[in-house]
C-alpha cells in the first residue's frame, strides 16, 4: 500500500501550456485592436505590449490602456480608445472561450487518480478569481477536493514561501510525506515543498526555467503526465489501468 495520500498541482504551464495560450490570446487582441482602427504594425504592437506587461505584471488590469498611452498613435484623434481597447479584451476572452484546454493526458489521469482514492489539489500562485476561472475554463474541478484549493492571493501568502505549502498540509491533515506536488517551476514548486518533506515533481514540458545549475533536485522529472503516471504506480503502488 502507497503512503501516498493527495497530490497537489500547479495550474499555469503545468496542466496547460499558459505561455502558448497567452500569446496566441495577445495576438488575437492586438490584430483586433488594427480592425478596430490602430493604425500601427501588429510587430510594434506586441513589441510594446510585452514591454507593458514586464514593467507592470501579467495581473494588472489596464495592460490595453497603458499600450495606447504608449503608442500615441495619430489614429486616435478620429477614433474613440475605448472601442480599441474592447475590440481587443473581446478578442483576448473568445480566445479563451475557444482555446483554453488542459493537456491531452491531464483529464485521464485525473479522473484515474480520484477513482483510485486519492485526493487531488491545487497550490496556484496569483489573483483568486483569475486562477479559479482557469480551473473551471479547464473543466478539472470535477476531479478537485474543493478543500484543496489553495489560491495565494486568497491565502495572503505567496510562492515560493513555504509557508503556502505547509498551510495546505495543515488545512488537509496530512503529513508531508504523504503528499505530492506536481509544478513546472523549480524554484516556486519544487524546492519550498521539498523543504518541507513532501515529494516533488517538476514537469518540465511547459517549463519556462530550467534546472540546471540551481542546486535544486526534484524527486522525479516528468516530460508528460503519461510518464507521471506510470511513476505512480510502479514507485508508489497507485492502481491505475
Amino acid at each position: 500500500m502507497s503512503r501516498l495520500k493527495a497530490i497537489l498541482f500547479d495550474i499555469d504551464d503545468t496542466l496547460f501550456s499558459t505561455t502558448a495560450f497567452a500569446r496566441k490570446a495577445r495576438q488575437n487582441a492586438v490584430r483586433a485592436m488594427i480592425q478596430a482602427g490602430l493604425d500601427v504594425p501588429e510587430e510594434v504592437v506586441l513589441k510594446e505590449l510585452d514591454e507593458v506587461l514586464s514593467e507592470f505584471s501579467s495581473n494588472y488590469e489596464h495592460h490595453y490602456d497603458k499600450l495606447l498611452q504608449r503608442l500615441r498613435p495619430a489614429c486616435l484623434q478620429a477614433t474613440n480608445p475605448a472601442l480599441i481597447v474592447a475590440a481587443c479584451v473581446a478578442a483576448y476572452h473568445d480566445t479563451k472561450f475557444r482555446e483554453l484546454a488542459p493537456f491531452d493526458d491531464v483529464p485521464p489521469l485525473l479522473a484515474d487518480l480520484k477513482r483510485a482514492g486519492l485526493r487531488l489539489g491545487i497550490v496556484t500562485h496569483g489573483w483568486t478569481v483569475k486562477q479559479a476561472e482557469k480551473l473551471v475554463r479547464l473543466g478539472l474541478v470535477p476531479y478537485l477536493d474543493p478543500r484543496a484549493v489553495f489560491i495565494s492571493d486568497q491565502i495572503g501568502i505567496s510562492k515560493p514561501n513555504p509557508k503556502l505549502y505547509a498551510l495546505a498540509l495543515r488545512d488537509m491533515g496530512l503529513r508531508a510525506d504523504e503528499v505530492m506536488y506536481v509544478g513546472d517551476s523549480p524554484a516556486h514548486d519544487v524546492a519550498p515543498p521539498q523543504s518541507l518533506g513532501m515529494i516533488t515533481v517538476w514537469a518540465r514540458r511547459a517549463a519556462r526555467y530550467g534546472i540546471e545549475g540551481t542546486g535544486i533536485v526534484p524527486d522525479h522529472v516528468v516530460e508528460d503526465f503519461e510518464e507521471l503516471r506510470r511513476i505512480l504506480a510502479r514507485e508508489y503502488g497507485v492502481p491505475l489501468p
